[in-house]
């Protein structure tokens, strides 16, 4: 895990080096109900639910994936949020 700050907002990063996720599933990755594990396993809400609370705060959640090397996921966050 990494994180960096500039006067824009952080970033945090997080990477693992496991078997990464193919384009087919990153494409659906923040989809809601999309999941790779067994029906009884997983609900397929977590990343969509996570996207959907950053994106509230004005940020962003993007990943990047080498299939059979990495995945990092990349929390942006403004330091401030203009008042409307």
């Amino acid at each position: 895990m990494t994180t960096s700050f500039s006067p824009a907002g952080v970033e945090i990063s997080i990477q693992d080096n496991g078997q990464g996720i193919s384009a087919v599933d990153k494409a659906q990755l923040f989809s809601p109900f999309f999941t790779t594990k067994p029906t009884s396993k997983g609900t397929g809400l977590g990343l969509f639910i996570s996207q959907d609370i950053i994106k509230t705060h004005k940020g962003n959640l993007t990943v990047e994936s080498e299939p059979a090397g990495w995945t990092r996921f990349i929390i942006s966050l403004p330091l401030s949020i203009p008042v409307s």
